[in-house]
């Protein structure tokens, strides 16, 4: 695995903390050079500190341009990892809705939009998207982050299925609960379905580098996430049947 990012050009947005400063540092450690992206400036400069990268603070749909020119003209891997976890329901106020979209899919759209044209003409880039396993199933009490975590999933399809075979590699991360700050601000919910089989960044940094290392689309780093897809999709009235007993359940501890 050291020899197919040393010294590659890596953005990782949303790196102040949990999924995306694991990433930073694993990175950095397999001798990659990393731009480390994040809204608060003070939480990017410390982890690019740390890790010997470089800090590009801002917004995550606007920062290609400057973080190519910080890798000296060259990204090669780009984590789309900043999010954000939105709860509500349909009557979430619109800018919850419009922030989640913004945030969950167009800084994907955006990044790909930027760096596909370098990459289609050399022939190789790749592209991971921090999707959540919301985005293969669902989340109750987020409304915002399961329809537009949905749209990530679909999004990262559209490229693997587009350009796969004009070099581009896509790798879709869908783990359910991780210890970071958004576990700890999703309240009830979260200790409910999520807590309980909640692992460390670093795990979902371990099965991202396992799931490049093999070449897969779909990175899941709770192994039983893939039964829970399989049975979403074959017996979908079961399927949401058992959520929607979670959801009672989730009602009755509030």
């Amino acid at each position: 695995m050291v020899g197919t990012v040393q010294d590659a050009g890596v953005v990782v947005t949303g790196a102040g903390g949990g999924i995306g400063a694991a990433l930073a540092r694993r990175f950095a450690a397999e001798g990659a050079r990393v731009v480390v992206n994040d809204i608060d400036a003070g939480k990017a400069k410390a982890v690019a500190d740390e890790i010997g990268g470089t800090a590009v603070p801002g917004d995550a749909s606007t920062i290609v341009p400057e973080a190519r020119e910080a890798l000296g003209g060259t990204v090669d891997i780009y984590c789309a990892n900043a999010g954000l976890g939105s709860g509500g329901s349909q009557a979430a106020p619109e800018a919850v809705w419009a922030d989640a979209w913004d945030v969950n899919v167009m800084a994907h759209v955006r990044a790909a939009h930027e760096l596909l044209p370098a990459w289609l003409e050399r022939g190789s880039g790749r592209f991971v998207s921090t999707v959540s396993a919301a985005g293969l199933l669902s989340m109750l009490g987020a409304a915002p982050y399961s329809v537009t975590k949905h749209a990530a999933l679909a999004f990262a399809e559209w490229l693997s299925l587009t350009y796969r075979h004009r070099g581009l590699k896509v790798h879709a991360i869908c783990p359910e609960g991780v210890r970071t700050d958004m576990l700890a601000a999703s309240g009830s919910v979260g200790e409910l379905v999520l807590a309980p089989t909640a692992i460390a960044p670093e795990d979902v940094v371990d099965a991202l580098f396992l799931g490049m290392a093999q070449d897969r689309f779909l990175v899941l780093p709770h192994p039983d996430t893939a039964e829970y897809y399989r049975l979403r999709a074959t017996h979908p009235d079961n399927w949401l049947n058992s959520m929607n007993h979670l959801q009672q359940k989730w009602e009755a501890q509030r």
